[in-house]
């Protein structure tokens, strides 16, 4: 199923079956967003990857994920043989970078992601002791 040879595939296709995204949709929206850049370039969802190119996706805070493609699949492979895929260039995180991801993780942990609802607006409406 892994082709190794000079054909290429979608850059869509092929993070998601690298298990780089979650989703070929999520892959498609990353690289509409400029988000993916295949051998220095800005890649849109169609452009085509072969063995050898240099791929950088930009997530989340600023974080930078180096890989070198190894080989091509057209269909989903187990995980395993995913991996085989690229190569990871990845550098590991400073001591700082881990600090401050480790913050803002507790950050949003205590954050509530939503507003507050009915029974969370009257809980709080008697702490501060105002009338319902």
């Amino acid at each position: 199923m892994t082709d190794r040879g000079g054909a290429g595939e979608r850059i869509d296709l092929w993070l998601d079956v690298a298990c780089l995204f979650k989703t070929r949709s999520e892959a498609q929206r990353a690289c509409r967003g400029g988000k993916v850049d295949v051998n220095g370039d800005s890649a849109r969802p169609n452009r085509i990857v072969r063995p050898g190119d240099a791929i950088v996706i930009t997530r989340g805070a600023g974080r930078r994920q180096t890989v070198i493609v190894r080989g091509v699949a057209s269909k989903h492979v187990p995980k395993a043989e995913a991996r085989e895929l690229y190569e990871d260039r990845t550098p590991a995180p400073t001591p700082e970078q881990l600090e401050v991801r480790d913050f803002e993780r507790a950050y949003r942990a205590t954050t509530p992601a939503t507003a507050p609802d009915r029974r969370d607006r009257r809980i709080l409406r008697r702490l501060k002791g105002r009338p319902e």
